[in-house]
């Protein structure tokens, strides 16, 4: 399990990204949770990026972190 990292900063980035991204998808415009949706809103830069790009990019951080990491290890 060498992609959870809660210590680093990057994997934290990430997770907001992809819960952003699954949040924008399934919260709903109006209703009980219509202020909920437009901080979310707000969080995604106001639908400028999609929900799919936004849990791209944290899968794209979490892994990126972790390659980073590596190469500075040395070979594995």
């Amino acid at each position: 399990m060498r992609y959870i990292r809660p210590t680093s900063l990057t994997w934290w980035a990430g997770c907001l990204a992809i819960l952003t991204g699954i949040a924008s998808l399934t919260l709903p415009a109006a209703g009980s949770l219509g202020e909920l949706s437009r901080f979310v809103a707000l969080l995604a830069n106001s639908g400028d990026a999609s929900s799919v790009g936004l849990m791209f990019l944290g899968l794209g951080l979490i892994g990126l972190r972790d390659r980073i990491e590596r190469g500075f290890r040395g070979n594995e």
